[in-house]
């Protein structure tokens, strides 16, 4: 922030997992200056991906410009996306959402302990969303083609690194865990199995 702010830079932050964090409280930006732009939806946490509805949070000063920006864009989101997103908000809902981020919790920590027993090396523990980074160099030189094979021979699906940009994508592999347990547990028996085929 300090950087930011003597170069008199913006500084623009995506907060859409927010809700969505396993080992520590969720925290935002604005915990350590209000001169931040944040975006949020309720698109993650709240389940409604598809619904187009979510929220900016910007410096004081910058009000009546978000608003005019916002007003020659979109106007408003539809009626029934902002009923949705209002019962998304009630205690009731809330505590359905709180169960289900312990459900990805218990995803997150079965996978963590299955990959690396298969080869994968977990460099970064996930503190929240439903992903896992993992590094499958041990067991090719093309996360690509691994994730092609893995998909035709056993039915699992991964994404390959490079959907995530260039910077060493053949060494890595993405695992979402938005599954059932019971589904991530076959995934895992079948890549062990497609892994042995490997060798």
């Amino acid at each position: 922030m300090q950087f930011a702010e003597q170069k008199q830079m913006a500084v623009l932050v995506d907060e859409i997992y927010q809700g969505l964090v396993y080992d520590s409280l969720p925290a935002t930006a604005l915990s350590i200056s209000d001169n931040v732009f944040i975006i949020n939806s309720f698109s993650k946490y709240f389940s409604m991906t598809g619904w187009r509805i979510g929220w900016l949070v910007v410096p004081e000063s910058f009000i009546s410009v978000a608003d005019n920006l916002a007003q020659n864009i979109f106007l408003a989101a539809p009626t029934p996306a902002q009923y949705a997103a209002l019962a998304a908000l009630q205690p009731d809902t809330i505590k359905i959402l709180e169960q289900r981020r312990d459900e990805f919790k218990l995803r997150r920590d079965y996978l963590l302990e299955a990959l690396p027993k298969l080869g994968f090396k977990i460099p970064v523990k996930p503190g929240g969303a439903f992903y896992i980074y993992a590094n499958c160099e041990t067991l090719t030189d093309n996360s690509f083609e691994f994730a092609e094979q893995c998909l035709e021979q056993v039915g699992v699906a991964i994404t390959p690194g490079i959907d995530f940009g260039n910077n060493q994508a053949e060494k890595y592999i993405r695992f979402a865990y938005t599954t059932s347990l019971d589904n991530l547990k076959e995934a895992v028996k079948r890549l062990q199995k497609f892994i042995q085929t490997l060798s």
